[in-house]
C-alpha cells in the first residue's frame, strides 16, 4: 500500500457529520462509548467509596478537566502531533530526569514535580509522547523499519521506561514500554526481529529481577503463591478473588456486596474496583462492562483502519492497543492471572492523572478521524 503525506480536499456527499459535530471535531460513536464507560464508573464508584458523594464530586471535577483536554486535542490537526512529537518526547525525558533529582516523594516513590501552583507526574506524559516519538521516527526512516531503525527505536523506548522504573513505578514503566513497542511492531517489524527481541527480553529477566525493589519482588512471589502469606502480601488478591467468586451470575445487588461494604477489600475504589462490580453485579455486570470496552476498542480500530498516513496509522494503532493493555492488565491482576502492578481500570477507577492521559489519547484519535480527508482516486 502506498501512503501519501498530502491531505486532499474533495467533496463529500455521504456520511457527513452534523455541522456542529464537524466543527468541534467530535467522533460521536467514540464519545458515546466513553460516556457509557463513565456512567458505569459513577455507579460502581458510589458503592466502592462507601456512598461518599464528595468522592463523586471530586471525580466529576477531574473528569471535566480530562474532557477539556480531550476536546482541545481533538481540534489539533495530526500534522502538529507529528511536528511537535519529538519536542514533547525530549521535554518529557528531561522532566523524568528532574523527577529523580528534585521530585516530590509520596507513598515511598519519587514521581511528582512540584511547580508551586500544581503537581504533576511527567511519567503520564510519556504514555503519549513515547508512541508519538516512535511513530514519527519509523515513519520518517521508512517502512518496514530496518535493523538500525529498530535498534534506535528500542533505545527511544528504553530510556523513559528505565527512568520511570527508577522512581520506582513499575506499572507505568511497563505501559510506556508497551505503548512504544506497539508503535514499532505495527510498523511492520519482521517476525524474525520480533522473536529476537523476545529472546533478548527473556535473557534480561535475571538482570531485571536483580534491579527490582524488595516490594516489587514480593508482588511477583505473591502472584505465584498468594496463600503463602494470606494476612500480609497475599491479602489483596485473596479478598479480590472472594469478592469476584461470591458475585455469581447476577451478583448480590448494588450496595449489597460484603467484601466491599465491610472494608475487607483494600483499594476498592482504585485498582480493585472491578472486584466490586463483580461482587454486586456478577458475571452479567462484568460482561456488560466488557461489552462497552469492546465497543470503544472497535471504534478505535475503525479509526486506525481509516487513517491515511503512516504516522497517524502507527500512532492511533499504538494508542488503541495500549488502551486494551490497560484493561487486560487491571482485570488480569484483579482476578489473579497477573501480578499486582498498580494499573487502574481505565475510566472506571478513581483518580485524575490516568484519566486525563487516557482521554488525551482519545482526543488524539478523534483528531485523526475528524481531520481525515477522502483521497482522490
Amino acid at each position: 500500500m502506498k501512503f501519501s503525506d498530502d491531505w486532499v480536499d474533495v467533496k463529500i456527499t455521504d456520511n457527513r457529520p452534523h455541522p456542529w459535530v464537524a466543527k468541534l471535531h467530535i467522533d460521536l460513536p467514540l464519545l458515546a462509548g466513553l460516556a457509557g464507560l463513565i456512567a458505569i464508573a459513577f455507579v460502581i464508584l458510589y458503592s466502592a467509596s462507601g456512598q461518599n458523594v464528595d468522592v463523586l464530586l471530586r471525580q466529576a471535577g477531574r473528569l471535566g478537566l480530562a474532557f477539556a483536554v480531550m476536546l482541545t486535542l481533538a481540534q489539533v490537526h495530526p500534522h502538529y502531533f507529528k511536528l511537535y512529537g519529538p519536542i514533547l518526547y525530549g521535554a518529557g525525558v528531561l522532566l523524568l530526569g528532574a523527577v529523580l533529582i528534585i521530585g516530590d516523594i509520596g507513598k515511598g516513590a519519587q514521581r511528582w514535580l512540584d511547580l508551586g501552583f500544581f503537581r504533576f507526574q511527567p511519567s503520564e506524559l510519556m504514555k503519549l509522547a513515547t508512541p508519538m516519538m516512535v511513530a514519527w521516527y519509523v515513519a520518517e526512516t521508512g517502512l518496514p523499519p530496518r535493523f538500525m531503525s529498530i535498534l534506535i527505536a528500542g533505545i527511544l523506548i528504553t530510556v523513559p521506561a528505565l527512568l520511570i522504573a527508577k522512581q520506582p513505578d513499575l506499572g507505568t514503566a511497563m505501559l510506556v514500554a508497551v505503548s512504544g513497542s506497539l508503535a514499532l511492531f505495527l510498523a511492520g517489524v519482521s517476525w524474525r526481529s520480533f522473536l529476537a527481541l523476545v529472546v533478548l527480553t527473556g535473557g534480561s529477566l535475571p538482570v531485571v529481577w536483580y534491579l527490582l525493589h524488595d516490594y516489587q519482588r514480593d508482588r511477583v512471589l505473591t502472584f505465584l503463591n498468594p496463600e503463602a502469606d494470606p494476612l500480609g502480601r497475599g491479602y489483596h488478591i485473596i479478598q479480590s478473588k472472594i469478592a469476584i467468586g461470591s458475585g455469581g451470575i447476577y451478583g448480590k445487588g448494588w450496595l449489597n456486596g460484603t467484601q466491599g461494604q465491610l472494608d475487607f477489600l483494600p483499594e476498592r475504589s482504585t485498582d480493585f474496583i472491578f472486584a466490586i462490580l463483580a461482587e454486586e453485579f456478577g458475571l452479567t455486570g462484568c460482561l456488560g462492562l466488557l461489552g462497552v470496552y469492546l465497543f470503544v476498542l472497535a471504534r478505535c480500530f475503525h479509526i486506525v483502519v481509516q487513517a491515511q498516513e503512516p504516522f497517524t496509522q502507527l500512532l492511533s494503532g499504538a494508542l488503541t492497543v495500549t488502551f486494551f493493555v490497560y484493561v487486560f492488565v487491571n482485570i488480569g491482576m484483579v482476578i489473579g492471572i497477573l501480578p499486582v502492578v498498580g494499573v487502574p481500570l481505565p475510566l472506571v477507577s478513581y483518580g485524575g492523572t490516568s484519566m486525563v492521559t487516557l482521554l488525551a489519547g482519545f482526543g488524539i484519535l478523534m483528531s485523526i478521524q475528524t481531520h481525515r480527508k477522502l483521497l482522490a482516486h
